[in-house]
């Protein structure tokens, strides 16, 4: 998210997010910005899953859970409640995804053109763990991404905002559609995998 907080603001219409922590890269398990309740605001990327020890039975640190299947939002209990009423816009300027072979991937961007920033699809709740957390809404991938990955953003186009936020669940599962324009894609040499230490590859 490359785009100013304020301009943010001001291309969904909502109220700026004071003194709200986010960088340009973010990461899963780590503040993004989300639009929900007619404000923008920062939350953590992922949702908390229980993680429990295989060897002793005992919890574990929880694993984060950053995007939600379309095709699971309605029927499965992580999603469920959190699609039905609250659906969030997820601000982004770009996504990543991984390519090339296992441990020597690479970062390949995706952004819309003539957008510095436009809204992907998503729900978020409020969690002991982590605060208010959000996921990204995922559906099939298109054709100019088929060779990376199987899966993408569900892109909404301006128009469709107010019907994914604010609409009948059916009416926003009638969204959750393959973005059917072009796509700039940015292929890098930028490694995927961090030495040991440092933050993972983002994915916006």
């Amino acid at each position: 998210m490359t785009t100013p907080a304020d301009a943010v603001a001001k291309l969904f219409d909502v109220q700026p997010a004071p003194g709200a922590n986010y960088a340009a890269e973010v990461y899963p398990g780590y503040p993004g910005l989300v639009v929900a309740d007619g404000s923008l605001q920062a939350m953590a990327w992922g949702f908390p899953r229980k993680n429990v020890s295989k060897k002793t039975g005992n919890l574990l640190k929880p694993t984060k859970v950053n995007n939600a299947r379309a095709d699971q939002i309605r029927g499965n209990p992580m999603w469920a409640e959190s699609f039905r009423e609250r659906r969030c816009l997820i601000p982004v300027s770009a996504w990543a995804e991984a390519e090339g072979e296992e441990r020597k991937m690479t970062r390949t961007w995706y952004s819309l053109p003539d957008h510095d920033a436009f809204a992907v699809g998503g729900i978020w709740r409020s969690t002991i763990e982590w605060g208010n957390s959000y996921s990204m809404v995922m559906v099939n991938g298109c054709e100019q991404m088929s060779d990376v990955h199987d899966r993408m953003p569900t892109i909404l186009r301006r128009e469709d905002w107010d019907q994914w936020t604010s609409g009948t669940p059916e009416e926003a599962f009638a969204l959750c559609r393959t973005w059917e324009g072009p796509l700039i894609v940015d292929r890098t040499d930028v490694p995927w995998y961090k030495p040991k230490g440092q933050l993972p590859g983002p994915l916006l």
